[in-house]
């Protein structure tokens, strides 16, 4: 009876959570016309799945898709290469300083990017990088890199260091024993990291909308609010290139969805 009564509560759950999702797809589905329908219908009276094709063929949804495809992608590329080898060191060396470079890394995560974000402008329109991938990149970068080192450390210290010894006396140095024996280790804590990174730049906003005023370099949180304005309301289609943005991550979360717990639970056992 007990687990009955928590499968339903679980059911319920997942509902209310999945609605939201339901009646976007929903929305999608319907022709223009039926959106000033009162009142208004849950379901499409007509089914118009042309909506996708109308909005998958959009010369600017294809601009701000490959917009974030570039900036999620480089973003978590250099969280990684950046966190890897800060996360190794600070796990297996004791120096002067180590607690108080955790602590601020620590302290990074704290600050919002909304919070940052005038600072931000500011800077890189100092630098002449306000309209340019670099400025997106480097700032999704940043505010990930905090939480990397920190899931990357904790899992580097749950390896014994017994196996990089026993590969040094095989004759590996220190860089191909974490190449070689530590990383393939370390997988779920790796795969972790880039879901976790990919899917922050992915759904970043404040700072895309700041920093990027030039349609053409619009990611697609962005771009896609274009489909309503003051003066035009294509609900239907925001509503399509809602669904088709979630893609990616969903497919993403799927292909290694096996490797997160652990990596979310690096170093919780000793």
């Amino acid at each position: 009876m007990k687990k009955a009564a928590l499968s339903g509560a679980g059911l319920v759950l997942a509902l209310v959570i999945l609605s939201p999702y339901l009646v976007m797809v929903l929305t999608a589905l319907k022709p223009e016309s039926e959106l000033r329908i009162t009142p208004p219908r849950l379901t499409p009276v007509r089914w118009q799945p042309a909506n996708f094709v109308a909005v998958l063929t959009d010369p600017d949804f294809q601009t701000w898709l490959r917009v974030s495809l570039v900036v999620a992608l480089a973003s978590t590329v250099i969280v990684v290469v950046a966190a890897t080898p800060a996360a190794y060191y600070t796990a297996r060396y004791r120096f002067r300083g180590r607690s108080a470079f955790l602590l601020l890394v620590l302290i990074t995560q704290m600050f919002s990017p909304v919070a940052l974000v005038v600072g931000l402008y500011r800077q890189f329109f100092a630098l002449d990088l306000v309209n340019t991938y670099a400025s997106l990149i480097l700032t999704n970068a940043a505010f990930t890199l905090a939480f990397a080192i920190w899931i990357l450390r904790a899992f580097f210290a749950s390896i014994p260091r017994e196996i990089e010894e026993a590969a040094a006396v095989d004759g590996c140095g220190k860089l191909r024993a974490l190449v070689q024996v530590v990383l393939p280790l370390s997988l779920p804590a790796m795969v972790t990291v880039v879901i976790f990174s990919f899917i922050a730049a992915w759904n970043e906003y404040v700072v895309a909308l700041t920093l990027m005023t030039d349609p053409s370099r619009k990611p697609l949180t962005v771009g896609i609010t274009s489909y309503v304005t003051a003066y035009v309301q294509h609900w239907n289609h925001l509503f399509t290139a809602s669904v088709i943005a979630i893609v990616p991550v969903v497919v993403l979360f799927a292909l290694i969805e096996r490797h997160l717990v652990g990596g979310l639970t690096a170093g919780s056992v000793k």
